[in-house]
């Protein structure tokens, strides 16, 4: 069963909060989930995530930045949110457990570019905004590529996201597919997919992943 509590932790941008997921028993790894540029930690792919996991003893920790927590409408520039981040890193291992970096959207950049030097096991990217929408020139790619390239990491990308849909993206680098899900993974209620199964898909392939790492208990 799921027991959440949340602590403050001082960083140089202000105070961040995680909000914990722990399982009753023994956890396997922390996975660290940081929010996008538009939202915080109720992001429906966040609250599956920490809904799900704790049950195949995955510890979740999700990681709001500070200027979510002093209430402001815009995220700062991606290197603030990168030293909120790694502020917040200590406290993340402290348990003294393989530590996950992840995140959706902004928070997956953050994660990706930050993932190896804070010495993370591996990288989770949720909804990686790959370009801006209408603008695919203006790709992110090699935040990705760089994190892909010294720990395993795992994509899942909605089938319609305008961010990057998962065909957009190199072949060595494809994410795994929500169908019809677009940026935040909610389905048209005329898809052929329900919301539930939908959440039920993404929860379902990071657990399998970090099963498949050594980080989750089998299914």
């Amino acid at each position: 069963m799921d027991t959440p509590d949340a602590e403050l932790v001082d960083t140089p941008a202000g105070p961040a909060r995680i909000t914990w997921h722990r399982p009753e028993g023994r956890a396997r790894c922390v996975l660290a989930l940081g929010h996008g540029a538009g939202g915080g930690i109720t992001a429906r792919d966040l609250a599956a995530l920490a809904a799900a996991l704790p049950e195949r003893e995955v510890n979740v920790a999700l990681v709001e930045q500070p200027w979510r927590v002093a209430g402001k409408k815009i995220a700062p520039a991606p290197k603030t949110l990168d030293v909120g981040w790694t502020a917040v890193w200590p406290r993340l291992a402290a348990p003294g457990l393989p530590v996950v970096a992840g995140g959706r959207s902004a928070g997956a950049r953050v994660a990706c570019r930050t993932a190896h030097p804070l010495g993370a096991a591996a990288v989770l990217a949720l909804a990686y905004p790959l370009h801006p929408p209408g603008k695919p020139e203006k790709s992110r790619y090699e935040e990705l590529a760089g994190a892909a390239a010294v720990l395993p990491l795992l994509g899942v990308q909605g089938g319609a996201d305008t961010f990057g849909r998962p065909e957009e993206f190199p072949a060595d680098h494809r994410p795994v597919e929500v169908p019809y899900g677009d940026h935040g993974f909610v389905v048209p209620k005329r898809a052929p997919v329900t919301q539930e199964a939908a959440l039920a898909l993404l929860t379902g392939t990071v657990a399998e992943w970090l099963a498949g790492l050594g980080f989750a208990a089998p299914a």
